[in-house]
């Protein structure tokens, strides 16, 4: 994947990501799940875009 898509991703996801914190009401706390699940959500994302994600798909835990 090239760097400038991966670029234009990111800046995307943290204005829709500001666009909501900033004008959608509702509680502090529902902000906080929503933020968190979206930056877990984009580290997968870039692990996986930069192959780490795959290498550790093969690991099998007994």
């Amino acid at each position: 994947m090239p760097l400038m898509n991966l670029v234009i991703t990111l800046i995307v996801v943290g204005v829709l990501l500001w666009l909501v914190n900033s004008y959608v009401p509702m509680d502090g706390k529902i902000k906080n799940i929503l933020n968190i699940v979206v930056v877990i959500a984009v580290v997968l994302w870039l692990l996986q875009a930069f192959g780490v994600m795959g290498s550790l798909g093969n690991v099998n835990v007994h």
